[in-house]
Protein backbone atom coordinates (compact mmCIF):
# COMPACT_ATOMS: atom_id res chain seq x y z
CA UNK A 1 0.00 0.00 0.00
CA UNK A 2 0.91 3.46 -0.70
CA UNK A 3 1.53 6.15 2.50
CA UNK A 4 2.08 9.72 2.93
CA UNK A 5 5.07 10.70 4.83
CA UNK A 6 4.72 14.35 5.47
CA UNK A 7 7.39 16.45 7.64
CA UNK A 8 7.12 20.08 9.10
CA UNK A 9 10.77 21.76 9.33
CA UNK A 10 11.87 23.29 12.92
CA UNK A 11 12.12 26.92 11.94
CA UNK A 12 16.13 27.76 10.49
CA UNK A 13 16.40 24.13 9.86
CA UNK A 14 18.12 24.60 6.53
CA UNK A 15 21.76 24.18 7.52
CA UNK A 16 21.12 21.23 9.43
CA UNK A 17 18.66 19.65 5.78
CA UNK A 18 22.14 20.50 3.78
CA UNK A 19 23.94 18.72 6.16
CA UNK A 20 21.70 15.05 6.20
CA UNK A 21 20.71 16.17 2.16
CA UNK A 22 23.05 13.09 0.83
CA UNK A 23 22.36 10.70 3.11
CA UNK A 24 18.53 11.16 3.50
CA UNK A 25 18.75 11.64 -0.91
CA UNK A 26 20.74 7.41 -1.12
CA UNK A 27 17.59 6.24 1.40
CA UNK A 28 15.01 7.95 -1.37
CA UNK A 29 17.23 6.68 -4.18
CA UNK A 30 16.82 3.30 -2.75
CA UNK A 31 13.18 3.31 -2.71
CA UNK A 32 13.02 4.34 -6.16
CA UNK A 33 15.12 1.68 -7.64
CA UNK A 34 13.18 -0.72 -5.68
CA UNK A 35 10.20 0.93 -7.57
CA UNK A 36 8.49 1.93 -4.75
CA UNK A 37 8.70 5.96 -4.59
CA UNK A 38 6.16 7.73 -6.50
CA UNK A 39 7.20 11.12 -5.22
CA UNK A 40 9.60 13.01 -3.23
CA UNK A 41 10.35 16.58 -2.60
CA UNK A 42 10.39 19.45 -0.31
CA UNK A 43 7.85 22.47 0.18
CA UNK A 44 9.53 25.38 -0.25
CA UNK A 45 9.29 28.51 2.06
CA UNK A 46 9.20 30.68 -1.28
CA UNK A 47 6.63 30.63 -3.88
CA UNK A 48 10.03 29.61 -5.41
CA UNK A 49 11.39 26.35 -6.89
CA UNK A 50 14.93 27.78 -5.47
CA UNK A 51 14.42 29.21 -2.64
CA UNK A 52 17.31 29.92 -1.67
CA UNK A 53 18.32 31.22 1.86
CA UNK A 54 14.76 30.62 2.41
CA UNK A 55 14.79 27.20 2.74
CA UNK A 56 11.98 24.76 2.98
CA UNK A 57 8.96 24.23 5.88
CA UNK A 58 8.97 20.68 5.42
CA UNK A 59 9.08 17.60 3.02
CA UNK A 60 6.37 14.79 1.29
CA UNK A 61 6.86 11.48 -0.04
CA UNK A 62 4.20 8.76 -1.09
CA UNK A 63 6.27 5.23 -1.26
CA UNK A 64 4.97 2.10 -1.27
CA UNK A 65 5.32 0.05 2.06
CA UNK A 66 4.23 -3.23 3.57
CA UNK A 67 1.77 -1.58 5.95
CA UNK A 68 2.06 1.50 8.40
CA UNK A 69 4.36 0.37 11.20
CA UNK A 70 6.64 -0.22 8.55
CA UNK A 71 6.08 2.88 6.85
CA UNK A 72 6.51 4.86 10.32
CA UNK A 73 9.66 2.76 11.02
CA UNK A 74 11.43 4.15 7.75
CA UNK A 75 9.89 7.78 8.77
CA UNK A 76 11.15 8.09 12.25
CA UNK A 77 15.08 6.69 10.81
CA UNK A 78 15.03 9.95 8.17
CA UNK A 79 18.05 11.40 8.53
CA UNK A 80 16.59 14.49 8.19
CA UNK A 81 14.83 13.61 11.38
CA UNK A 82 18.03 12.20 13.18
CA UNK A 83 19.45 15.79 12.56
CA UNK A 84 16.57 17.89 13.69
CA UNK A 85 15.67 19.23 10.41
CA UNK A 86 11.80 17.99 10.95
CA UNK A 87 9.66 19.47 13.98
CA UNK A 88 6.55 17.09 13.35
CA UNK A 89 6.65 13.79 10.90
CA UNK A 90 3.08 11.86 10.14
CA UNK A 91 2.69 9.10 8.19
CA UNK A 92 -0.75 8.15 6.79
CA UNK A 93 -2.51 5.48 3.98
CA UNK A 94 -2.65 6.95 0.75
CA UNK A 95 -5.12 5.90 -2.19
CA UNK A 96 -3.54 6.85 -5.04
CA UNK A 97 -6.29 8.46 -8.09
CA UNK A 98 -4.30 10.07 -10.47
CA UNK A 99 -2.43 9.67 -12.49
Amino acid sequence: MLYAIIAVDQPNSLPARLQARPAHLARLEALRDAGRLILAGPHPAIDSPDPGEAGFTGSLIVAEFADLATAEAWAAADPYREAGVYSAVSVKPFKQVLP
